[in-house]
C-alpha cells in the first residue's frame, strides 16, 4: 500500500512516501505555507499525486503523554486532510522525530538554509519509518 506521512508545521509541513512494498520510506518535499487550509489543500494534492492509500500524521503529544494544544491542531489537520482526501487517516505520536532529524543531518553534516530546508521532511521520513516497523512487526496491514 502506497503510504504518505506528514509533519505538519505552523510555516513547513514535511511529507514522505512509501512504495506498495512498504519497505522504504523517502522524503518528498516540504510545503511552505502559513495558512492552516491552504496547507491542507497542497498537502491532500500531494496525496492524490502520490496515489497514497494511507495517510499518516505526525501526532505530537507532550512528553508526559498528554494531549496539548499542538497535537489537537495536528489532530485537525488529519480529519480536514482526510475528509480532503478520502484516504483512511491515522495519527502517529512523533514524539522527538525532530531532534531524531536534526541528529540524522548532524551525521551527513547539512546545515544552515540547506537543513532548514529539508529538517521537516526527515522527520516525516522517520514518523513513517516508525509507523511501517509498527506494520510489520504487529502484522498490522489494515490499519
Amino acid at each position: 500500500m502506497i503510504i504518505m506521512s506528514v509533519d505538519f508545521g505552523d510555516a513547513r509541513t514535511g511529507i514522505a512516501v512509501c512504495g506498495k512494498s512498504e519497505l522504504i520510506a523517502s522524503p518528498v518535499c516540504v510545503i511552505a505555507e502559513k495558512d492552516f487550509d491552504k496547507c491542507i489543500e497542497k498537502t491532500a494534492a500531494l496525496a492524490k499525486e502520490q496515489r497514497a492509500e494511507h495517510i499518516v500524521v505526525g501526532y505530537p503529544k507532550n512528553m508526559n503523554g498528554t494531549i496539548g494544544e499542538r497535537a489537537e491542531k495536528c489532530s485537525l489537520f488529519a480529519e480536514k486532510l482526510g475528509q480532503l482526501t478520502g484516504c483512511p487517516v491515522t495519527l502517529w505520536d512523533e514524539r522527538n522525530t525532530t531532534v531524531s532529524a536534526h541528529s540524522a543531518l548532524n551525521v551527513t553534516n547539512t546545515r544552515g538554509k540547506k537543513r532548514k530546508a529539508v529538517v521537516d521532511a526527515v522527520a516525516a521520513t522517520i514518523i513513517l519509518e516508525s509507523f511501517l516497523s509498527y506494520r510489520k512487526n504487529t502484522s498490522e496491514s489494515s490499519t
